[in-house]
């Protein structure tokens, strides 16, 4: 499923047109990103949790050159689906 696709499920299950769908949608990324960026997380019960984790410095080889090369730490997003979810899927 795609991000129109999924507006289009959105406007069909909330009984909404495709743009308050497309404006809800956009609005809740714009939510767990502008969180996720403060370091804190979103934790959606009986869907998920979405965190931001740590990468650590290390060394990693350039595949052409095969030289060592060093990759900055770096901040990831993570997301932990929540038990209902899981339940949902099995």
């Amino acid at each position: 499923m795609n991000k129109t696709e999924l507006i289009e499920e959105i406007a069909k299950s909330a009984d909404l047109t495709k743009a308050s769908a497309a404006r809800a949608l956009d609005a809740m990324i714009i939510a767990v990103t502008t969180t996720l960026k403060n370091n804190d997380s979103v934790t959606l019960v009986g869907f998920g949790t979405f965190t931001v984790g740590e990468r650590a410095a290390r060394t990693g080889r350039d595949p052409r050159t095969k030289e060592a090369i060093k990759i900055k730490a770096a901040k990831v997003p993570k997301f932990k689906a929540g038990k209902a979810l899981k339940d949902a899927v099995n």
